[in-house]
């Protein structure tokens, strides 16, 4: 294998697709990024099996092949050199020769043949979606995913498509994120769990703007192109809880209020919760106010806050993490926050200015019972 390509691709292209390398793995091969020089370009892969990244770039390909160079040393070594042409040049021995102005750096390599095959699907399913609307419902959904191995797909995200509209729902057992938006072109209506892990990755190649992206889906595998790098990643395997049967659909208690005065509020109660690991906020809602309390060893505190109430008074406890995590992705100027009782749980919705409910966004939590 010899080539010459621009640093700055070549630094680029490691960057983005070193998001693939596993940092979790006995498998060296695994840590590394594979080089494929082929006719006019260089492929640089890279995958921890579950998720997958490919990059290509422009070269200029003299002598055609393959090798995996170690991920971690060769995107810090490249990310040196992003100015320069560079040749790389791969002898007999499996050693990468990189040449820069009048140096060279060798590295050694591992054998190509040892990756994984990244495997190329006749995708049967897509649809297309804005690339402001996938970042922000993965962004509003992601973080209610489970954290650890008891169930394992709720380590993922469940994904729905009905006709024009696309769901994305997380939960974790103790709170639920579900986002909307609009899409076009589905091929069909669907359900299928996608690791958070992966969602995440996606979510940070894309950018805030109307261009549109188009998804690939089969039974096992999601696809995604986004200027022309393609993310593939495995789907999971199993029956995700259903959620419809959790949302409560009657309420007792409805408190319109300002979503910036709410996180505010419950950001300064939350200092209280790491001093004693306590975590626990109490709302008292009464009339026009809610009376946010939180209490230490140490301190208390006792924040006022003017809503709008329509039901009855009612005082309820919860994880502050949980209500600042869900608040912390909400845009809209005001929420409302419906409550049947001290054990059920809270939905939060967004408001338009005439207080009606919006739809795109929807928050779960249960609370936490008060002694």
């Amino acid at each position: 294998m010899k080539l010459v390509c621009d640093g700055l691709d070549l630094s680029e292209a490691i960057m983005q697709v070193n998001r693939g390398v596993s940092t979790k793995t006995t498998n060296p091969i695994l840590e590394g990024i594979k080089l494929t020089a082929d006719e006019d370009y260089l492929m640089l892969s890279a995958t921890d099996l579950e998720l997958s990244i490919e990059k290509k770039i422009r070269a200029n390909i003299k002598i055609e092949g393959e090798t995996v160079v170690p991920g971690r040393l060769f995107s810090e070594f490249i990310k040196k050199l992003n100015n320069e042409q560079i040749e790389l040049d791969l002898n007999e021995t499996n050693v990468l020769s990189v040449l820069y102005t009048d140096s060279c750096g060798k590295i050694q390599c591992l054998n190509s043949e040892e990756f994984p095959n990244i495997k190329k699907y006749d995708y049967e399913d897509s649809f297309e979606i804005k690339q402001k609307d996938l970042k922000n419902i993965i962004n509003k959904s992601v973080f209610a995913v489970a954290t650890n191995d008891v169930r394992p797909i709720l380590k993922g995200c469940l994904l729905e498509i009905e006709d024009d509209k696309i769901k994305l729902i997380a939960l974790d057992g103790y709170r639920l994120a579900l986002t909307k938006s609009k899409i076009k072109n589905a091929s069909k209506n669907l359900s299928v769990v996608v690791p958070a892990k992966s969602l995440k990755e996606i979510a940070s190649f894309l950018e805030e703007n109307d261009n549109i992206v188009k998804i690939y889906l089969q039974k096992n595998s999601l696809m995604i192109e986004i200027d022309n790098v393609k993310i593939t990643t495995r789907l999971l395997d199993g029956e995700f809880i259903n959620y419809s049967q959790i949302i409560p659909s009657n309420f007792t208690s409805t408190v319109i209020i300002n979503k910036g005065q709410l996180e505010d509020a419950i950001e300064r109660a939350s200092l209280l919760s790491r001093v004693d690991k306590g975590n626990l906020i109490k709302f008292d809602i009464k009339e026009k106010v809610l009376q946010l309390l939180g209490k230490s060893e140490i301190a208390d505190i006792n924040e006022k806050i003017t809503i709008s109430l329509k039901g009855n008074d009612l005082v309820i406890g919860f994880n502050v993490k949980y209500f600042s995590d869900a608040l912390r992705t909400i845009t809209d100027e005001f929420i409302k926050l419906n409550f049947t009782s001290i054990i059920a749980p809270c939905v939060i919705t967004g408001v338009d200015e005439n207080g009606s409910d919006k739809s795109e966004f929807l928050h779960l939590i249960l609370p936490v019972r008060i002694i």
